[in-house]
């Protein structure tokens, strides 16, 4: 975080950085109840975090680990929006973008955790976007395909992480989504 901050502080920019442990929803809530004492709206909502668990069969996840990867998935993007919902009204053109996978809508053989949060995440967005569709907030999923990242070496540690995009390969699609002239509301789009 601090990098970007810095990077955002040459540009000429400037930024708050506050750290959360986004399965503390307490904390969710009173970052909401800062954001809306300090500027009163929320441009741009991003519900990017997110864990795979661990690829078992499906009859061996454990309870805990299953409530754990919903609740980062799932649940902490629900108070995410239950915190911001008011703050991106508030906003000319509020938008929520949240990052989804294929793997969501693919049968994949011992992703069962992962599969299913990511699923009720498309549900719980395209929900939200059909709310929220007579207003200035549009909210869209992202899905970036595979990228070079943490979670992708966790689930594939042999693969040569240098053969796959960068995260910065697929900005773009999140400042597409992000800007006030998409219209765009209750869509995953998919970078590949």
């Amino acid at each position: 975080m601090e990098e970007v901050d810095d990077r955002i502080r040459a540009t000429g920019g400037s930024a708050t950085l506050v750290p959360v442990d986004l399965t503390d929803f307490g904390a969710i809530d009173n970052l909401g109840a800062a954001v809306a004492e300090r500027w009163g709206h929320l441009d741009i909502l991003v519900g990017n975090a997110a864990t795979l668990g661990v690829l078992s069969p499906m009859g061996h996840f454990s309870h805990d680990l299953w409530q754990t990867v919903f609740a980062l998935n799932v649940t902490a993007n629900w108070r995410l929006i239950r915190s911001f919902d008011a703050l991106l009204r508030n906003s000319d053109a509020g938008r929520a973008i949240f990052v989804t996978s294929g793997a969501a809508s693919a049968a994949l053989p011992y992703w069962g955790a992962y599969s299913a949060s990511k699923a009720a995440l498309e549900s719980l967005a395209k929900v939200y976007a059909v709310e929220v569709a007579k207003t200035n907030v549009r909210v869209n999923l992202l899905d970036p395909g595979v990228v070079r990242s943490q979670m992708r070496a966790q689930a594939f540690p042999g693969e040569d992480p240098n053969t796959l995009k960068a995260p910065q390969d697929i900005t773009e699609y999140f400042v597409e989504l992000a800007e006030t002239a998409c219209r765009r509301n209750g869509e995953v789009v998919r970078t590949y």
